[in-house]
């Protein structure tokens, strides 16, 4: 972990389905519309703290940047490519773009969101369990000589589950503040039953696993871009990186993705085919390792993803 943890400005809201598509449509209008809370309250049709998290979540998934100079904001090259009104997917109806959007969130060196950095790479159960969830958490912030109270971690965890767990309303509602994460299509996280917490009080509590299924909808152009982007956020100085980075490092593919460590060999043998050399895989009895010859660049690998239909889109 190199940068410093983050736990707060989500305000304990999981990023809704119409909030980066509304972002930006709002920054065409206005690249200063999270300039003040107000204003941004009136033209995104929320309350302050929705205005707060949507800032946050916009972000985060790294679609906007902030504009010191002006106090502005305006898109990132990745978000103006994807959401742009003449973009990839201005609507979020790509699930290729949701698994982005996952990458995006799990994988920010400088400043990490503590539950997506721990739970995701470090975390070794099989089972999450809240009650556990919340000690290892407490316990890796005070590494960083962070000191959050049990209530913040606990709003902290429950915004990641229910980034990816639906949340159940009362019939009928629709309202703002009630609209799942557009994550949860991606099925990354579910619920597999419950544990008995206190005898006399009956408590229980629910126990949650990540899904390690083949996962089709991330092609091989997505897993490329992927890979890259790892490449040079954890190992810009190196030429080659073994499977084992790939399938299991911090930060990896296949730690993020949680990709069984088959699954990924079998992508990095065709990398030499699908990136025309750029990505080459060499195995040996004694060496499994993909080399790079050179780096391409983002964008155009960003809209390799989208080059292509497919059913999953």
């Amino acid at each position: 972990m190199e940068g410093s943890y983050r736990i707060s400005g989500h305000e304990s809201f999981p990023c809704r389905y119409t909030w980066l598509p509304k972002t930006m449509r709002g920054l065409q209008r206005n690249p200063k519309l999270f300039s003040n809370d107000e204003t941004a309250m009136v033209n995104l049709g929320v309350g302050k703290n929705m205005v707060r998290s949507i800032r946050f979540w916009a972000q985060a998934t790294g679609m906007v940047e902030s504009l010191p100079r002006n106090g502005g904001y305006q898109p990132t090259s990745i978000g103006r490519r994807i959401l742009w009104d003449e973009g990839h997917d201005p609507f979020l109806e790509d699930i290729r773009t949701l698994w982005l959007i996952h990458w995006n969130l799990s994988t920010d060196v400088q400043n990490p969101l503590l539950a997506w950095d721990y739970l995701l790479n470090e975390w070794q159960e099989t089972d999450l369990i809240q009650s556990r969830v919340l000690k290892e958490l407490e316990q890796e912030a005070l590494k960083q000589g962070a000191k959050f109270s049990i209530v913040t971690l606990e709003q902290h965890f429950e915004t990641f589950l229910h980034s990816y767990i639906p949340t159940r309303g009362r019939k009928g509602e629709v309202q703002e503040d009630n609209l799942d994460c557009p994550l949860v299509e991606l099925g990354l996280l579910v619920r597999v039953g419950e544990r008995e917490t206190d005898k006399i009080g009956g408590r229980r509590e629910p126990i949650y696993n990540f899904n390690r299924e083949e996962k089709p909808e991330i092609t091989s152009d997505l897993f490329v871009y992927c890979l890259s982007d790892f490449w040079q956020k954890r190992h810009p100085a190196e030429e080659t990186l073994q499977l084992r980075d790939i399938a299991h490092g911090r930060g990896s593919p296949g730690r993020v993705f949680k990709l069984a460590e088959e699954d990924v060999r079998t992508r990095v043998e065709q990398l030499e085919r699908e990136t025309n050399g750029y990505f080459v895989y060499h195995e040996s009895s004694v060496l499994q390792q993909v080399r790079r010859t050179n780096w391409q660049d983002r964008i155009a690998l960003l809209n390799a993803i989208y080059a292509r239909e497919v059913a999953y889109a």
